[in-house]
């Protein structure tokens, strides 16, 4: 966990995948076409959070979606790729604009689609239920499941080895 920690204290970018990670990965769809995903109220709030503290917060999904445009607006996050089958491209492309290297981005992923970042980010996160073949480049790996507050986890994770997760938690009382 140490070396997790260290790695987590470094990170000024997350870059989250969606379905599967911000979702549990089921896609709803009715009768006109129209797709639904449930997000959960934790991982918003810890998003929100960690945003406060000065981190950066991405999504880049191998999908396209209004749900996820609509998610992402309520919580302020401005940098979403979607529709993104080579998610390599978008990754280069955030930490260009931001001026980071690599040791200072952390992905969290579920599956292969990820695998291209998690082997290049600094922290590499897979969610507990991720695909067994993406575990051996994870750094760690959440105990809840995407759509479950996986990324909520994330959060706290960096917030505290960043020393703000105190402060954060005391700003409630």
């Amino acid at each position: 966990m140490t070396d997790v920690r260290t790695r987590a204290a470094q990170i000024k970018l997350v870059i989250f995948d969606v379905d599967g990670v911000l979702t549990d990965g089921k896609l709803f769809f009715d009768g006109q076409g129209g797709e639904y995903k449930g997000f959960h109220a934790r991982d918003g709030l810890g998003i929100n959070l960690l945003r406060k503290t000065g981190v950066e917060v991405a999504v880049i999904s191998g999908r396209k979606s209004p749900s996820v445009a609509l998610r992402m607006a309520s919580l302020g996050i401005e940098r979403v790729f979607q529709g993104q089958e080579d998610k390599l491209a978008a990754f280069d492309s955030l930490r260009r604009e931001l001026k980071l290297e690599p040791v200072q981005i952390a992905h969290v992923g579920d599956d292969l689609l990820d695998l291209p970042l998690l082997r290049r980010a600094g922290l590499a996160v897979a969610v507990a239920d991720a695909n067994p073949a993406i575990l051996p480049f994870a750094h760690w790996r959440t105990e809840n499941p995407g759509g479950a507050g996986a990324a909520r986890e994330v959060c706290d994770l960096i917030m505290d080895a960043q020393g703000n997760l105190r402060r954060v938690v005391e700003s409630y009382y």
